[in-house]
Formats: C-alpha cells, structure tokens, sequence
C-alpha cells in the first residue's frame, strides 16, 4: 500500500484513547441533536414541552425562586458571557498567549454563529407562556443560553483543570463549569424562555462544539500553533 494511503492510520493510531472517546461523543451528539431537530421541524415535538411550559407558568412558587431563576439565567446571557470571555482573552494577551487567545474568540464566535445560524434554520416559535419581564428575541430553538453557556464554561472550565495535576481540582473544576450550564438551562425552562428539548438542544450543541473544539486545539497545541497550559506546581494529589 503507497505510504500517502498509511498516514490516515498512522495519524489515528498515534493518539490515544482520549481522543477517540471524544470523537465519539461528538459523533453521537450530532446525530442526536439532528434527529431532535427533524423531529422539531416537522412538528413533532413532545407533549411535555407544553406540560412544563403551562406547569412552570402556572406554578412559579415563591417570588424567591422567580428572582433566582432570572439571576441564574443571567449568567448565560449574552452581555455576561462577553465579559467573560474577554476576562480570559485579556490574561491570555497578558500572559502571551496569543494563539491560544485567538482560539477561544474564534471558538466563541463560532458556538454564537452556530447558534444563530440553527435558530434560523428550524424556526422555532417561542413558548406562549412566560413569566413576567422575560424577553426575547431570536427563535427557540436551540436554547442559546444553553449553547453558550455549555461552550464557554466547559471550555474555561476545561481550561482551568489543565493547570492543576490535582485530579480532584480538575473534576472540580469541570463539575462546577457542567453546573453552571446546567443551571442556566433549567431556568430558561423555568422563567418560559425555553421548552425542555430547546435546552437538551443546547446542551447537546454547546458540549460537542466545546468538546470539538477541544479536540482542535488538542492537535493545533501539537504542531505548536496553539501554546500549551503550564501545569501548577506542586498540586499533585
């Protein structure tokens, strides 16, 4: 066999399990998220989108759950998440990192697009019922708070547990970024903003483009475009 024919191979088999596992999720996350949408498309969405929309709306509990829920859903709001990543974008530029910087805006810009691009695509109409002061302005599905918010804490929180040895820091750090998407999620639902497939939508979007995108820069950090994370000292457990 010629040996331009053996370098696929060669480069598949130079990787380790980690890499395969997360083609796999990616794989398995796409194909679900296009059997979601299709079913959304053609009008087939499940009947408990519309049982939690009216539950919620007509069972909103305390007025302190309400308040809570919309300080939960800020966190996944487009202004807050800006902040964010600039926040990461200016310690890169500080720290020299320059290709990394420029990754993570082009992996934001990139979930946002996508984002965007779906929403148009499947028109999605939003639920009827809503809790009071919630507005809206792009179609329903996906949820793209739930989009961002996924893509960009899973990759911070990735991100951060790349600085640590400590294998309980980095479970931590990642539980706490699939947290705050999870949160973030569950009050769209809540505030009306959102049915639930909207949300398992995002979820689903925002964790393959996050894990995607982890994979890139996972290649680009081996041919040195991308710089790699320098582990913390003394952190080991």
């Amino acid at each position: 066999m010629p040996s331009p024919l053996l370098r696929p191979f060669t480069w598949l088999t130079n990787r380790d399990g980690l890499f395969l596992i997360g083609m796999l999720v990616v794989v398995c996350g796409v194909w679900g998220f296009i059997h979601l949408a299709d079913s959304i498309r053609e009008n087939h969405a499940p009947k408990f989108d519309e049982i939690a929309n009216r539950y919620f709306h007509e069972h909103p509990g305390p007025p302190l759950v309400a308040e809570a829920a919309r300080d939960i859903t800020g966190m996944g709001g487009i202004v807050v998440l800006t902040l964010v990543v600039a926040a990461v974008a200016g310690f890169l530029l500080i720290t020299r990192r320059y290709g990394m910087m420029v990754f993570v805006l082009v992996a934001t810009s990139g979930g946002l697009g996508l984002t965007l691009s779906l929403k148009h695509v499947i028109d999605r109409p939003r639920p009827a019922e809503r809790a009071a002061g919630v507005i809206v302005y792009t179609q329903s599905f996906p949820s793209g708070h739930s989009v961002l918010s996924a893509t960009i804490y899973l990759t911070l929180g990735g991100l951060l547990a790349r600085t640590t040895k400590s294998r309980v820091l980095q479970f931590y750090f990642l539980i706490l970024a699939a947290l705050a998407s999870f949160l973030i999620g569950c009050s769209r639902i809540y505030l009306g903003a959102h049915y639930p497939t909207d949300v398992l939508a995002g979820w689903t979007i925002g964790l393959v483009w996050s894990l995607f995108c982890w994979l890139v820069a996972r290649e680009l950090q081996r041919r040195k475009v991308v710089e790699r994370e320098a582990p913390a000292e003394g952190s080991a457990v």
